[in-house]
């Protein structure tokens, strides 16, 4: 996006400069941090999300040192009528919401443990780095699929991770934020001091503000019985009723997901794995290895195991359950909730993305919910839709010919057992449809009144969706 001299554009150009120049000299007289436009080396590489298939360009590029920067940011955005996108890795990217202005928080990397259980992190900060703090106290956080995620994004989002069952959402365990709103100011925020920003940034994922830090409550969780075991995808009818009926009789300690995976021939990929379908069942367990064992004995026995990683391991090793890959690659990934996954689900779902279907999706997931993850936190949140019972993801390479419109096909043959909502992390709200996904009537209102109250002049862009009578 090129900001432009003409009616589109409400910044005015001073004389002898574009529209442009003057919104990036107003930008660099406030801003400690880096500022940079398309014309810059330093460009690309600061727009660039996780996903290559995702353009984000906005026109000026800001990369604060500090919260400050981002308030200051923020006031000259909204007084130059500029829209504001913000992103830090760059996981879970929409084009639309890059605006005007894309602040770019991967300086914003504190971290600090607090040895009695709690953690502050900067928004630049992947769950990696907290995690590696954390471990050698005693303590785990709730951290999504692959630690090479944004902490403050994924929790914005609700945060739905491998021991969901057990311990929840990421969003139930935070304490409080720093959050710049969209009129400019630096707030922090809690239970008590704004409490309507407090409901709206978890599950909000971002329209109420951005979030320059975030404290949360650990667990005490160092060790783990966990990882996944994999099968031919021949065998995935067997697994996959072994899985269902083996699941509905799991303990609130036992997290589980299932995925049938297409992965190329790379030297990151295990052998067994490579070149064909297989389907590997994940487990996270909270307890002791022997229980552990004999908990997950039953999976081991559905097929011919062709790789066996679930085993004891510190929680350093967490990523060994979802095995997610970390490299910036182009993706085309669609979502769904569903109500149940019985067997007449099942055979649908394997029709679709199981042997001889000829899908072309890299990896089709499915995730038990259920246990903690149903039952609401301490503190009321803008997450909804905790009585789904499953969900699923599809994930292709968007270059793929067909594999676009077979993800889509896929996912509307399992509507008849689709739960009516969308996890904010995999679809976020950025038009009618996704936010009508994204939250129910009551908590959507809520958010547009907190919205409108912190940013009355609509300068974040993830706040525009939200902010539209529905």
């Amino acid at each position: 996006m090129t900001l432009t001299n003409d009616t589109r554009s409400p910044v005015p150009a001073q004389r002898g400069r574009t529209a442009q120049e003057t919104a990036y000299e107003a930008l660099r007289a406030v801003v400690k941090g880096h500022v940079s436009t398309p014309a810059k080396e330093s460009y690309d590489a600061l727009v660039s999300p996780w996903n290559l298939a995702v353009p984000m360009e906005p026109a000026i590029v800001v990369v604060p040192q500090d919260a400050q920067d981002v308030a200051a940011a923020v006031g000259v955005a909204g007084r130059l009528g500029l829209t504001v996108g913000v992103q830090a890795t760059g996981h879970g990217a929409v084009s639309s919401l890059a605006g005007d202005v894309l602040i770019n928080t991967k300086h914003l990397d504190e971290v600090t443990v607090d040895p009695s259980g709690w953690a502050r992190v900067g928004a630049g900060v992947k769950w990696l780095k907290v995690i590696e703090a954390c471990v050698p106290l005693g303590f785990a956080p709730l951290n999504g699929s692959s630690s090479d995620v944004g902490v403050v994004g994924y929790t914005t989002g609700g945060g739905v991770g491998p021991f969901t069952r057990t311990y929840g959402l990421a969003a139930d365990r935070v304490r409080a934020f720093d959050v710049v709103t969209g009129d400019g100011e630096l707030r922090r925020v809690t239970p008590t001091d704004h409490p309507d920003l407090f409901f709206g940034l978890r599950g909000g994922k971002g329209s109420l503000g951005i979030v320059t830090a975030v404290e949360f409550d650990l667990v005490p969780q160092p060790r783990f019985y966990g990882g996944a075991v994999y099968f031919d995808g021949a065998d995935a009818d067997r697994v996959v009723a072994r899985w269902r009926d083996w699941s509905a009789g799991l303990p609130e300690t036992a997290t589980t997901s299932f995925v049938l995976f297409q992965l190329p021939p790379l030297p990151f990929v295990p052998e067994p794995l490579a070149g064909k379908l297989t389907i590997g069942v994940r487990f996270a367990y909270t307890g002791d290895e022997a229980t552990g064992e004999a908990l997950f004995a039953p999976v081991r026995d559905a097929a011919t195991v062709i790789l066996d990683d679930v085993k004891e391991r510190s929680y350093a090793e967490v990523d060994a359950v979802h095995a997610d890959p970390v490299d910036p690659m182009p993706a085309h990934e669609v979502a769904l909730l569903l109500e149940q996954f019985d067997g007449d689900t099942a055979a649908v779902f394997l029709a679709h993305l199981g042997q001889g279907s000829g899908s072309p999706q890299v990896m089709a997931e499915v995730r038990q919910l259920g246990g903690a993850y149903s039952r609401p936190g301490k503190h009321a949140s803008a997450f909804d839709h905790r009585d789904a019972g499953f969900a699923v993801l599809l994930v292709g390479m968007p270059d793929v010919p067909g594999t676009v419109d077979h993800a889509h096909a896929a996912l509307a043959a399992l509507r008849p057992w689709a739960y009516d909502g969308m996890w904010p992390n995999f679809g976020p709200a950025h038009d009618v449809a996704s936010t009508r996904l994204a939250y129910g009537p009551a908590t959507l209102t809520r958010l547009r009144a907190t919205a409108q109250a912190y940013d009355p002049h609509g300068v974040l862009t993830m706040g525009a969706a939200v902010r539209e009578e529905i």
